[in-house]
């Protein structure tokens, strides 16, 4: 019998209660049709009911990819256990998804994305649920939220702490998965599935795998169907006999606004003058200050925001092949993409698979991290997780936490204050409006940092911003670089009220981060 079948037909092999794990990074390789059909059938049929959904990185966006907001309906969705969340700019109406979180019409976690994939390897291996140290201390920690989203998750616990081997661990014990939704580019006849136009293999072989191995079926989307044995067995990265059904849906996009671009993919390269730099600002100031943490022959992590600036800083520095780029999608080297193409790289050196990806980054491997913050506290403690009064402008803490857990260096950027205006002349940098508040506070909202901890284990960690670079001592963050044409007394310590202090050496940063031009960083 064939396994290609209609959305439809896929969709009316879930059953009440079941577990659905869901392979996706927002746009990026998400099967939106199957999920569109789950919703359609509950629409017209009140099934499947109660169910809960695993998602190690967001399915779906804000703008024309729904992606879990087909299923976030009352009656349909029980549970919903994410890395990430589809997020966007309060402009645009919150995600069904997060009203229901928000409502508390949904038991909702946000659990690390590494985590989740190790939860799908333990799940598949039998092993009993995952034992790990990353979290500790952070809002996963069940000292504090312990992932939970809403009183409703709260009730439901899904982690614990414990002690093995005269250490404290976190435990996350199984959650089988009953279905597993996942996506490719193209399927043969027997369900051999090659990605060859994807921005990522992301985590659907181990979600697959993990599915497979409790009896459970796994759904493939994918563009296209070739005939069996037409594949080249190295380009299958999903073996046929994990697949039980497969739908087409020939319009899926590779990612959010893109419908088909092959640098994403790796199938052409493209030229190094193609790609925009980094238009100058105030942003573009505090990540030539992170990219100059960066030594030749380093490989870097890469977050979003401010610091996914930072390759661009290299490009115009005429620096592009210096560092090999590490992001939590898969791609190493290349150029990481920003705006809507976030998560996919152009001219990668390979595509690694996430749960792999996740590995090394818990591991810290990596040499530094960029990543940003939305707040920062005076332990040192980064909130980029959750923003209570606008939850849907943050995703979640998608890899973050996987990736600071034990990286030797990290370097946060972001704004000092918010709505500040600032005034770039060619004597320095000028705070002319104070800004509305400050982004360093006496306590995160949430902890998605423990900066005691991170400085406990000897990690380096720098906090940069427009007016300054910060470290964390013995009493409090400490200013130690200040930019040019910023008063320390009013910009700083007024301004933070009384959170930072300046240290007695501080040194002042050169003027040429402020040029509309080269500013010569040497690597």
């Amino acid at each position: 019998m064939s396994k290609v079948v209609t959305g439809a037909q896929a969709a009316a092999r879930i059953k009440d209660g079941a577990v659905v794990t869901v392979s996706a990074s927002s746009a990026l390789g998400c099967p939106d049709a199957v999920l569109q059909a789950i919703g359609a059938r509950y629409d017209a049929e009140g099934a499947p009911r109660n169910l809960t959904t695993l998602h190690p990185i967001a399915a779906g966006d804000m703008y024309g990819v729904k992606g879990v907001d087909h299923i976030a309906k009352d009656g349909l969705l029980a549970r919903i256990i994410g890395g990430s969340y589809p997020s966007g700019p309060s402009s645009l109406p919150m995600p069904a998804i997060w009203q229901m979180v928000v409502d508390d019409r949904v038991a909702a976690y946000n659990v690390p994305s590494g985590i989740l994939f190790d939860m799908h390897r333990d799940v598949a291996a039998r092993r009993p649920g995952v034992l790990t140290q990353v979290g500790l201390e952070t809002f996963v920690d069940p000292i504090r939220e312990g992932c939970a989203m809403n009183a409703l998750a709260a009730e439901t616990p899904i982690v614990h702490r414990t002690e093995f081997a005269g250490d404290t661990w976190l435990h996350f014990p199984n959650i089988v998965p009953d279905v597993a939704i996942i996506r490719a580019t193209t399927a043969d006849e027997n369900g051999n599935l090659t990605y060859e136009h994807e921005g990522a293999y992301l985590g659907g072989l181990d979600q697959a795998i993990a599915t497979r191995n409790h009896g459970g079926l796994v759904i493939a989307q994918v563009k296209r169907v070739t005939a069996a044995g037409s594949l080249r067995p190295h380009d299958v990265h999903v073996p046929g006999h994990l697949v039980d059904m497969i739908v087409v849906d020939a319009d899926q996009k590779q990612t959010t606004e893109t419908p088909y671009d092959p640098a994403i993919s790796g199938e052409v390269m493209r030229p190094w003058d193609s790609f925009a730099l980094a238009e100058h600002g105030v942003e573009k100031i505090i990540a030539r200050r992170a990219a100059m943490e960066l030594k030749r022959g380093m490989t870097a992590n890469l977050g979003f925001g401010i610091s996914a600036m930072v390759p661009r800083v290299l490009l115009e520095e005429g620096a592009h092949d210096a560092v090999t780029w590490a992001i939590e999608q898969g791609a190493v080297g290349g150029m990481p993409l920003t705006g809507f193409a976030f998560g996919c790289a152009s001219n990668a050196d390979a595509f690694v698979p996430s749960p792999q990806q996740f590995s090394y980054f818990q591991g810290g491997g990596f040499d530094v991290s960029f990543l940003s913050f939305m707040e920062v506290d005076v332990d040192g403690n980064v909130n980029v997780s959750k923003l209570g009064k606008k939850p849907y402008l943050t995703a979640g803490c998608g890899g973050f936490v996987d990736i600071t857990a034990n990286a030797r260096k990290i370097v946060f950027s972001g704004y000092f204050e918010a709505g500040a205006q600032l005034d770039i002349t060619d004597t320095g940098l000028h705070v002319s409006k104070p800004g509305k508040f400050t982004k360093m506070v006496d306590a995160v909202e949430h902890v998605t940092f423990a900066g005691r901890r991170a400085r406990a284990r000897g990690a380096e960690v720098l906090y940069i911003t427009e007016r300054c670079v910060m470290v964390l001592g013995d009493s409090g963050l400490i200013a130690t670089e200040i930019m040019p044409g910023i008063d320390p007394d009013r910009d700083i310590i007024a301004a933070s009220q009384g959170r930072v202090s300046i240290a007695d050496d501080a040194k002042t940063l050169p003027l040429s981060l402020l040029q509309d031009a080269p500013m010569g960083i040497a690597l």
